[in-house]
């Protein structure tokens, strides 16, 4: 498992650093006004459909029913329940592009309210969003190709495909921006074309794997189909259910002030960088492997999984945490502060990262909790969770919106997040499906201490070391605190027990012997 996550996280890893460079110029050229808002909101809302019917509830009932065939039946009949599946995705996915075009203004109307009270700032979100949307239907196939290839244990091209997305974002910001009407205009393009460009990659991939797929073929609710279709049902809330109070955040933050959409959006981004390199890449990894071995009678092997899967999630999920909780404002200040994008920009993002740091432990255990319901035909149960987390969500941004503004809205989905993962974990233990061992008994505790001593050393040096009045200062300041606390946090873990060293280079050294992942 250590293998395909580092496989995964390191190419997430670099589609991250991409991002952040993408989200540097926007921010120099965009800044926090209204076309920012306006782009950031087009941007959400085919992301949003993206990982409910895409990568989150696509996957969780896809991916175990795919390794499935593969197993029992063979490639062939693996092939035809994908090729089957794409066929209905493409078909539901069109209509849905078809109806978005054509009834935006009123999407818009609920994704964003508060837009309606600026007329020239929601015209633009429309239009922005309307070039956005066609990136819906690729970006789908793209996450159910990716998931035959996870399936495969091939994970590099799907975990590298974003990195073209970023890549062509940037390039239609200098290359395009010039030649039409706002550079939100370029940035919308350059999403839709990305899209292309990501359905081939992953394609080819397959293809050379062995499980070239007919995207075209007629669909046929074959068997196999219908269970994946109701097994996805209810996982478009389950497997969703972060982005859901994402997108719930974007409505109570369209309410607010001008910029509290783009405040949130490049605290999300930074908050983004572990979660994605860190949960997304366990999320991925843990299905197909408990699948297999849930499929094969080896419960013990599975609980086993959860269990290390759990202690690395801490392991990486925590000090992150409290590094960014601890240096919030120069982190933002040498990411963003420069152009357009001022110092009250970064203070303000700066207080919703620290309120988003909070739950980040929470985000990452989600992905690893869920695919322990998912890999074993339960996608019924984290629907319901959600559905009760959504609400709570919502009902905390209200809450928190008046007196805290956009900090609120950010504090709102951390709260939201723990409560998320902590009825995932209690169900599970409930179940007899998830026994906390004694390794991770002894060793995640001492986790927690070793990331809280990171943390109040962070603090005091993001306290005393100046912001800077340079790129270059800022981005030094920032270097010394992030580098003090991973070596704080390196030498409390070990002195508590947290984690083995040996132990880590061990596992790395028998990945080199392995080899890499394809």
């Amino acid at each position: 498992m250590l293998r395909s996550v580092m496989t995964v996280g390191a190419w997430t890893m670099a589609s991250r650093i991409l991002g952040f460079a993408r989200d540097i110029m926007i921010a120099a050229r965009l800044g926090a006004g209204p076309v920012a808002d306006a782009f950031f909101v087009a941007l959400k809302l085919p992301n949003l459909f993206r990982r409910l019917f895409g990568e989150g509830a696509f996957n969780a009932a896809f991916v175990p029913a795919f390794a499935g065939a593969l197993v029992k039946e063979g490639q062939d009949a693996a092939r035809d329940l994908a090729e089957r599946m794409s066929a209905l995705l493409a078909l539901w996915l069109g209509l849905l592009t078809v109806l978005g075009l054509v009834f935006m203004p009123q999407v818009l109307a609920l994704l964003a309210p508060g837009f309606r009270a600026e007329p020239e700032k929601f015209a633009l979100a429309v239009e922005l969003t309307r070039i956005t949307f066609g990136y819906l239907p690729l970006i789908c196939l793209v996450a159910l190709i990716s998931g035959v290839l996870n399936a495969l244990d091939r994970f590099a091209a799907a975990a590298a495909a974003p990195v073209f997305f970023n890549l062509f974002l940037m390039a239609a910001l200098v290359g395009l921006a010039p030649h039409v009407a706002t550079p939100g205009h370029a940035l919308a393009w350059g999403v839709l074309a990305s899209g292309f460009v990501q359905l081939a990659m992953v394609w080819f991939a397959a293809r050379q794997a062995g499980m070239a797929l007919r995207l075209l073929r007629p669909p046929a609710l074959t068997p196999p189909v219908r269970e994946v279709l109701r097994k996805m049902a209810p996982g478009v809330l389950g497997a969703g259910v972060t982005q859901i109070n994402l997108a719930v955040d974007v409505v109570i933050a369209s309410m607010l002030p001008s910029g509290a959409v783009s405040y949130l959006y490049y605290a999300d981004r930074v908050v983004q960088l572990p979660l994605g390199v860190v949960g997304a890449a366990l999320g991925t990894a843990l299905l197909p492997l408990l699948a297999r071995q849930l499929r094969g009678g080896q419960s013990l092997s599975a609980h086993r999984s959860l269990n290390r899967g759990v202690e690395l999630a801490l392991l990486l999920a925590l000090p992150a945490a409290a590094g960014l909780a601890a240096a919030a404002m120069p982190i933002m200040a040498a990411l963003f502060q420069r152009g357009a994008f001022g110092e009250a920009a970064a203070a303000a993002s700066a207080a919703a990262v620290m309120a988003y740091a909070l739950g980040l432990p929470a985000f990452v255990l989600v992905k690893v909790f869920a695919p322990g319901f998912f890999a074993r035909g339960d996608t019924a149960t984290p629907v319901k969770i959600g559905l009760f987390v959504v609400a709570l969500n919502l009902a905390l941004n209200l809450l928190f919106m008046g007196p805290l503004g956009h900090v609120g809205v950010a504090l709102a989905t951390a709260l939201a997040a723990w409560v998320n993962a902590g009825l995932l974990a209690w169900l599970l233990v409930r179940r007899g499906a998830y026994v906390v061992d004694r390794r991770a008994r002894r060793r995640v505790p001492r986790m927690l201490a070793a990331a809280t001593v990171m943390g109040i050393v962070v603090a005091l040096l993001a306290w005393a070391l100046p912001v800077g009045a340079t790129s270059l200062a800022r981005a030094a300041v920032a270097a010394t605190v992030i580098g003090a606390g991973g070596v704080v946090f390196t030498a409390a873990g070990i002195a508590l027990g947290a984690f083995d060293p040996r132990e880590v280079w061990g596992m790395l050294r028998r990945k080199r012997a392995k080899g890499g992942a394809g």
